[in-house]
């Protein structure tokens, strides 16, 4: 609670926490607009394919020219990983495979690590969790993205001495998403076509918010950096409100809809079927449900107006919504001033498994996450290890070798895997690694 003050000490003492950020899309672009008012973190260097779009963006967020003519652009996000002068690096490309490469270079290069891209987080987290730790530098989620959020209220539950029973997010969920493709993204997802392009919104990244693959990829970070259960056999996505979580989000044997305590799930803001969103849906937002541990606390419970579940024994905890970059300098000041991660990996106990949309013939080329070919699915990582699933990570510009019915999960044998990818080969290395262990 006392991040800004900190910030202005290291302000007056040493001057800005500086900050190099690679990619300056959406996410990149809300933390930007923060930075004018903000003078404890300076951005020292952005990296973006297109250096133009990135000056625009920071024109667009509201950066003068002075700013701009102090930040070093490039388009090689591997020299602000090497740049002197950074303290701490923001990889928001959404790229797994460049995320992978940037953190281990931040990671050599002494630096702390805020990573925006969840995607390199769960193809590889566990590896470059382990890197940083030896290193001796932070390696964190990023604050404002739902994860590092959740994370948040399950510490706060158990440093208040309650079990967690649930925990994650809320989303637009009907069980036909799973084969929404980019061309249904913007009606169903409910921005207009034309204002998404005018502000940057990539189709495909928006459309794994609709299809089920970024719930699965966010419930994995969770689950990772918690220690949190994942289900067997993917998300059930069960349709709740927000005053209704702890009635849904408990085990079946207390009435709810979960296979036991200690998971994770994202539930549904429209009830199955439906067009319209309930009531006090929790579509933005994150939460966590937990246990009272003994009868005066399932008294306090009610006592203090929770909303329990029907038994009394259950009480949830929610935020209605995330900010997403808007809130990153949370990560930035608590990596820099603290040496905390607001939420990182610490265990593989989720993995996210590519599902084909469609039926898929020897010779398709996927495109990944959010795209026309699969979707990905949350599954235990000893599962995803014994069947060989292929990553939703590596499945963009793979080849498939063998068919795929639509809804079969595809595994590594079906595709023409690029030995050569560094991400691919330290993917794999960590895969042989947890099986020795």
């Amino acid at each position: 609670m006392n991040l800004h003050q900190l910030g202005l000490a290291r302000l007056e003492n040493k001057g800005p926490v500086r900050v190099g950020l690679i990619g300056a899309g959406k996410f990149g672009s809300m933390f930007l607009a923060q930075v004018p008012t903000s003078p404890h973190v300076q951005v020292a260097a952005i990296s973006d394919l297109d250096v133009d779009k990135a000056k625009a963006a920071c024109r667009n967020v509201g950066w003068n020219e002075d700013l701009i003519s102090q930040t070093q652009f490039g388009d090689d996000g591997l020299a602000a990983c090497s740049a002197p002068d950074v303290e701490v690096i923001i990889d928001a490309t959404g790229n797994p495979a460049a995320g992978i490469v940037h953190a281990r270079a931040a990671i050599q290069n002494g630096k702390h690590v805020i990573m925006v891209n969840v995607e390199a987080d769960v193809l590889a987290g566990p590896a470059l969790a382990a890197e940083a730790r030896a290193a001796g530098v932070v390696y964190a989620m990023a604050y404002g993205d739902q994860p590092a959020l959740v994370c948040e209220m399950v510490d706060w539950a158990r440093a208040c001495g309650l079990d967690v029973v649930a925990a994650g997010k809320g989303t637009k969920y009907q069980p036909h998403y799973h084969n929404l493709t980019p061309d249904d993204v913007w009606e169903r997802f409910g921005i207009d076509a034309d204002e998404a392009a005018a502000d940057g919104m990539n189709p495909q990244m928006f459309n794994s918010f609709m299809d089920g693959t970024k719930s699965a990829i966010e419930m994995a970070a969770i689950a990772n950096a918690t220690g949190l259960s994942v289900p067997q056999d993917g998300l059930a996505f069960p349709p709740s409100s927000c005053l209704e979580l702890a009635r849904h989000l408990c085990p079946v044997s207390d009435g709810g809809q979960l296979a036991q305590k200690g998971m994770v799930e994202v539930v549904s803001s429209m009830h199955r079927g439906a067009e319209d969103e309930m009531a006090d849906h929790l579509r933005w937002g994150v939460y966590v449900v937990f246990e009272a541990p003994n009868d005066y606390t399932r008294a306090c419970f009610q006592q203090y107006g929770l909303h329990t579940s029907t038994n009394g024994k259950y009480g949830a905890l929610y935020r209605p919504y995330h900010l997403i970059g808007l809130e990153l300098n949370v990560s930035v000041l608590s990596a820099a001033l603290r040496g905390e991660a607001t939420g990182a990996t610490r265990q593989w106990r989720g993995d996210v498994a590519s599902v084909a949309k469609r039926d898929l013939k020897a010779g398709d080329i996927l495109d990944g996450e959010g795209g026309f070919t699969v979707w990905g699915k949350l599954i235990p990582t000893a599962r995803s290890l014994d069947t060989s699933a292929l990553p939703i990570g590596l499945a963009h510009n793979v080849a498939m070798v063998r068919d795929v019915p639509a809804g079969e999960i595809v595994t590594y044998g079906d595709v023409k895997i690029d030995e050569n990818c560094a991400a691919t080969a330290f993917r794999q290395e960590m895969e042989r690694n947890i099986y020795q262990a």
